[in-house]
């Protein structure tokens, strides 16, 4: 018999977890300073400069996290910007460390533990760049952590609803506030409940009702600003994003995508994690009808495993494989699926632990080797992004390069370094920037970069003219700059489209081109981007069919 624990006193901190928290803080804290800022990370920025109680396309929670840093220190530095999810991530595999060792023990808590600690994906997405997933992990760990407490006080035959569904009911608001993923969160903790008869208690129980009171209570921010604004936020996540533009654009179901999507997913968690986490929801749910025996050995009480394993499997599940599945029809983004794998993370941490007994050398040469290779894998990546070794002609190439340029997923990152001093080092551009009253851009993406690389030489207001504007539609628009100049900032891709750049100078009296600042990576070219001056704003901008992102 395994005995469970009881959560650990600070007087009796386990070093094995010190040691895995505080090498994967040093570790995410040389990512966070050396990696380029990506286009979110500065959309993102913008939020903080424009706090309002929500956004077009994300909740509050983001804009706090990423305002966090510069806040604190007054310095506007990628590592700044990025010390939220720096320290929110170490507290989220603290409470998932925590959890474990009370659902099943300290062996499968370290395991658990050291899993999450190096899938690339949660270590990049979650803990490094500043992104909504940060938040919504910390209270996803939370909202596991204090379910476990609430679920498995007692054997579930014996469960009765406490104080702790209020608890509950707070951070699943929380959850939502973070990112849109928490209403999933919060509708698996109720298909739990549903599901399993003794929990069922939960809907007739006054802590039930105060629990959801909580939860209402809670999004106030998100719900009183879509109050104000037509409940945008919903209809874009819910109806908009899934619905084509351009109605001849409608996809249909490809199973191959399905495929494509699951890979990717693979791929991004490490396939030696990647499909071990695949395999064990898949085992868990197989666990419900029959559990092997030699995991049953181990844990007494057969039911209360089975509920433990049924318990993740609903805050597991659900989003890698629904998200999966609608890959067939719809662009699923990497991090969406992710949360979902975290849940499962301690499910591989029980199989882990359960391996062990047959084969340790066997499982610490898996995990060994996954953490060398992915390691190498990153330390190489984030020197290629600084000096192009993959870049094909790059001053700093191995084996003549193998990638051009459009083809190089670094080129994503710009170095918003050059593209300062770039302007800096143009008498023309820098005083047409000291002169404008309002920079704009075609792509919301880009509108925090640009602010974050021209604001230190003359700051002015960042606009986006697009059909697609996101948070921009919410913010100071084109109404206030009327008469004003301005200086219209974009990459070569879009400057190469005449008929959008025609489109911007029908609303101003004069508009030119006055030049480009290219952005290197080993002596290659790897971006550019054009200015244009844009003088005397005749009507507020209307997107036209030619505007795009």
């Amino acid at each position: 018999m395994t005995q469970r624990l009881t959560l650990p006193r600070f007087s009796q901190l386990d070093p094995v977890m010190l040691k895995i928290l505080g090498l994967g803080l040093l570790f995410r804290a040389v990512l966070a300073y050396w990696v380029p800022l990506g286009y979110d990370e500065g959309y993102y920025y913008l939020y903080t400069q424009h706090l309002d109680w929500s956004y077009f396309d994300h909740p509050v929670m983001v804009a706090l996290t990423t305002g966090l840093g510069p806040w604190l220190t007054g310095i506007t530095h990628p590592l700044t910007l990025r010390l939220g999810p720096l320290l929110l991530y170490t507290v989220s595999l603290g409470l998932l460390y925590l959890t474990g060792c009370y659902l099943f023990n300290l062996k499968v808590a370290r395991y658990t533990l050291l899993l999450a600690s190096i899938i690339p994906i949660f270590q990049v997405g979650f803990g490094v760049l500043t992104l909504p997933d940060s938040p919504l992990v910390l209270f996803w760990s939370a909202t596991l952590g204090l379910a476990s407490l609430e679920f498995f006080q007692a054997p579930p035959s014996d469960y009765r609803p406490s104080y702790r569904l209020v608890g509950l009911g707070f951070l699943l608001g929380l959850a939502c506030l973070s990112k849109y993923h928490g209403f999933v969160l919060a509708l698996s903790c109720l298909g739990f409940c549903l599901t399993i008869s003794p929990y069922r208690r939960v809907f007739w129980s006054p802590w039930g009702g105060l629990a959801l009171l909580t939860f209402l209570l809670t999004l106030f921010p998100l719900l009183y600003w879509n109050s104000q604004h037509d409940w945008i936020s919903f209809q874009f996540q819910f109806f908009q994003r899934f619905h084509p533009v351009i109605p001849e654009e409608k996809s249909v179901y490809n199973p191959l995508q399905v495929l494509a999507v699951f890979g990717m997913g693979v791929g991004l968690l490490f396939p030696t994690l990647g499909l071990p986490l695949w395999w064990a929801m898949g085992r868990s749910v197989q666990a419900q009808w029959y559990l092997p025996s030699a995991l049953a050995k181990t844990f007494t009480d057969i039911t209360a495993l089975k509920t433990k394993l049924a318990f993740l499997l609903w805050l597991a599940l659900p989003l890698p494989l629904g998200l999966t599945l609608l890959g067939g029809k719809e662009q699923i983004l990497a991090t969406w699926p992710m949360p979902g794998f975290w849940s499962s993370t301690l499910l591989l941490g029980l199989y882990a632990a359960h391996w062990e007994q047959f084969s340790r050398r066997g499982v610490r040469r898996w995990l060994a080797g996954s953490v060398l290779a992915i390691i190498t894998l990153l330390l190489f990546f984030l020197f290629h992004i600084h000096t192009g070794t993959l870049l094909k002609a790059g001053q700093h190439s191995l084996g003549g390069g193998w990638l051009e340029p459009a083809q190089d997923p670094a080129s994503e990152l710009l170095d918003i370094d050059q593209l300062r001093q770039g302007v800096e080092r143009s008498p023309a551009l820098k005083q047409a920037l000291e002169q404008t009253d309002f920079i704009f851009t075609n792509a919301y993406y880009l509108g925090g970069l640009i602010d974050l690389a021209l604001g230190p030489i003359a700051h002015r207001p960042v606009t986006c003219f697009s059909y697609d504007p996101r948070g921009f539609a919410f913010w100071p628009n084109s109404q206030a700059w009327l008469g004003q100049d301005a200086l219209y900032i974009t990459l070569e891709r879009f400057q190469q489209n005449p008929a959008l750049t025609q489109e911007f100078s029908q609303f101003f009296r004069h508009f030119q081109a006055i030049g480009q600042v290219p952005l290197t990576r080993g002596g290659v070219v790897v971006e550019r981007f054009y200015f244009y001056q844009a003088r005397q704003l005749l009507r507020p901008y209307q997107a036209g069919p030619d505007s795009i992102r």
